[in-house]
């Protein structure tokens, strides 16, 4: 492979008409880093991606490979690759000629041309498919000869539009891991566009979350999950979403008190300072199902502190794997996530441990982590 590079975004603004598709993205790509656009529809992933590419011409920034400005420059004087949602095989091609295409359009010689395909072939494991028509292998096998068409060119840019979604749950995990190893083997700068969480978790090495055309928080996954800056970060990650509940601070000299609607939480006194500005305000308390237990079914962390709430079991989601429990607690309801064993009944008095280590605050105004 080509040596990999960073890719740099300065300030990239893109519009269409009125429509700011793209709003003051600044990011920096480390080189051989899978990096992920994370974020729901219309938030401004794609249209990111296809600026990368040069697809899309910015409105505003720059965008540097290395210390290379490319902002101006057509794709095919990136040399970068880019797999989309749709396979975009070539159906009267061969599989050879598909990923052959390429270095034929790029004039390199015809040994060449056999050693590379050959060996993006076995990469991907379809050496076996090289004469098949792509009416002939499956939704998987076309989506891994459009992988290895866009690795044969040796591109210092790997870009990947959601390419699994069109493929079935359980092909969309072996792809997963797929790529990932694949992406770590050759060691090319990747940046993969996805609304799938799961997808962005397992896969990425760092992740950038979008929204409304900006990046509100780039990071590892874990600190995706279990530091999120913000209501949205915070909501969007994490399946079941995580709980909200509006509540105000009560601080005295000695204790900070966290009132919901339906119960009182004495925090930390640690918490005095960071919270005093927000005594008598309205905060929103965020918790993840993950960190609720129900008394007497299932297991009590027993570091840290924890605080103790009654309920009744108002729904009941048996996935199997997994039971997550709907508790009404008075004027909230909390969603708490079990194993798929544990078996409550609708109308069922429980008890519900909440981890106080695991509490995120965020201002209810401008929507971000207090703590």
């Amino acid at each position: 492979m080509n040596s990999v590079v960073e890719v740099r975004l300065v300030d990239i603004k893109k519009y269409f008409g009125r429509v700011k598709a793209v709003d003051g993205v600044n990011l920096h790509v480390r080189d051989g880093e899978f990096l992920v656009l994370l974020g729901p529809s219309g938030c401004g992933k794609t249209t990111t991606l296809r600026c990368i590419a040069g697809l899309e011409r910015v409105d505003q920034g720059k965008i540097y490979f290395d210390e290379e400005d490319v902002t101006d420059l057509p794709p095919r004087a990136r040399n970068i690759s880019m797999v989309f949602q749709s396979y975009a095989v070539w159906p009267h091609m061969t599989v050879y000629e598909n990923i052959a295409f390429p270095l034929k359009i790029k004039k390199t010689p015809p040994h060449e041309i056999e050693r590379r395909v050959k060996a993006a072939a076995e990469l991907l494991r379809i050496e076996n498919l090289l004469e098949r028509y792509p009416h002939q292998l499956s939704g998987g096998q076309r989506q891994r000869v459009a992988v290895a068409r866009a690795i044969v060119v040796e591109p210092k840019v790997l870009l990947m539009d959601e390419p699994l979604s069109n493929l079935d749950a359980l092909l969309r995990v072996r792809m997963r891991s797929e790529i990932k190893k694949l992406q770590k083997r050759i060691g090319v700068t990747t940046i993969y566009v996805t609304h799938d969480q799961v997808e962005a978790m397992t896969m990425a090495d760092r992740i950038a979350v979008m929204n409304m055309g900006r990046i509100v928080q780039l990071g590892t996954p874990s600190e995706i999950y279990h530091k999120p800056q913000s209501i949205f970060v915070a909501g969007f990650i994490g399946a079941p979403q995580m709980n909200f509940l509006d509540a105000i601070i009560e601080t005295s000299e000695k204790k900070v008190l966290l009132k919901t609607k339906s119960f009182e939480i004495p925090l930390s006194p640690t918490y005095i300072e960071v919270l005093k500005e927000y005594t008598g305000k309205e905060i929103v308390l965020g918790i993840r199902p993950d960190d609720i237990y129900i008394k007497g079914y299932t297991s009590i962390p027993s570091r840290g502190r924890a605080y103790e709430v009654s309920g009744t079991v108002d729904f009941v989601e048996a996935l199997g794997s997994d039971t997550i429990v709907h508790v009404d607690v008075g004027r909230d309801i909390l969603i708490v996530k079990v194993p798929g064993e544990i078996s409550v009944g609708v109308g069922e008095r429980v008890r519900l441990i909440l981890d106080l280590n695991k509490l995120h605050l965020f201002d209810k105004r401008s929507e971000k982590a207090i703590i």
